[in-house]
């Protein structure tokens, strides 16, 4: 993961060692070669997935790519405020690997789960999950409303489990449980989120003129006030990512451009609205053939 930008770009090897001399371990090391087990935990997964991300970006600004709009789904906020200097890189990795560090105890190890419901409604998936606590007393909740026919729900794990069964009854093609080391954005978050305040708020924000979608309130933000306070209610907030990226969408961008590892978000945005451009970034070959296509769109507009 992050590799060949690593081998071929120099911002890219500087953005590990970055985060090397900030986190006090070495990073690109675990990136590269392991173990895996360790690179599981999430307070490790965070910094390598965000850290891939913002040496992606890095090398694409070297390129001359400007966004006119930034957007990142859970941790995926912290590498758009960084991509726009909100927040400095070292300080944000440290956060990250705390954002981590805090979610993972917030929960005792198979106290929480998280469940996808897949070909539902997200207003018949939150239903469920309102009887599902009411039923059995637990948490549980809508995480993410990822696109139309795809939400996560995350809680406590009985909750989690009638909720999804009853997403199951109820007519949704498939309710899955998932693999995850902790429940994510729900009210079991709440002590992670009161430890990973206390560190936002030791940051220095600055207000951007590249406004950030904010996963909470699917909402354009550009003040450095409001941006920390997203990143703080995010940790037991949903990710409003269908709306954030209709928002992006009344603004008529010309593509859509997933920096970092994988192409989730460009899958998401085919349920969402399969006529917008969604493109990658995350080695050498995404690189250029974003490159190629954003070249064309000049050309065609010149």
């Amino acid at each position: 993961m992050g590799r060949e930008l690593f081998d071929n770009f120099a911002v890219a090897r500087q953005t590990f060692e970055e985060a090397d001399d900030a986190l006090g371990f070495g990073l690109a090391d675990l990136c590269f070669h392991g173990p895996e087990e360790q690179l599981k935990l999430t307070e490790f997964t965070q910094p390598a997935i965000f850290t891939v991300s913002i040496a992606a970006q890095r090398v694409l600004a070297e390129k001359g790519m400007t966004a006119s709009y930034v957007a990142g789904h859970s941790l995926g906020e912290y590498s758009a405020n960084v991509a726009t200097g909100v927040i400095p890189f070292t300080d944000a990795v440290r956060t990250v690997r705390g954002r981590g560090q805090f979610m993972q105890e917030a929960v005792p190890a198979g106290e929480g789960a998280m469940a996808a419901v897949l070909g539902m409604s997200s207003e018949d998936a939150a239903k469920a999950c309102a009887d599902a606590a009411a039923e059995t007393g637990g948490v549980v909740s809508p995480a993410n409303f990822n696109s139309p026919e795809q939400t996560v729900i995350s809680g406590a794990v009985g909750a989690v489990e009638r909720a999804a069964a009853l997403c199951k009854e109820r007519g949704a093609k498939k309710a899955v449980m998932l693999a995850v080391s902790a429940p994510f954005h729900c009210a079991l978050m709440q002590p992670a989120q009161d430890r990973l305040a206390v560190m936002l708020k030791e940051l220095a924000f600055t207000a951007t003129e590249t406004p950030v979608v904010v996963n909470v309130d699917a909402a354009l933000v550009d003040d450095a006030e409001q941006l920390r306070d997203a990143l703080i209610r995010q940790v037991t907030g949903s990710v409003r990512w269908v709306e954030s990226m209709r928002l992006l969408i009344e603004n008529k961008p010309t593509h859509f451009i997933e920096v970092g590892p994988g192409k989730v978000l460009c899958g998401l945005m085919r349920q969402i609205d399969r006529s917008q451009s969604c493109l990658n970034v995350g080695d050498v070959a995404s690189l250029e053939k974003t490159l190629v296509a954003l070249e064309e769109v000049s050309h065609a507009a010149g």
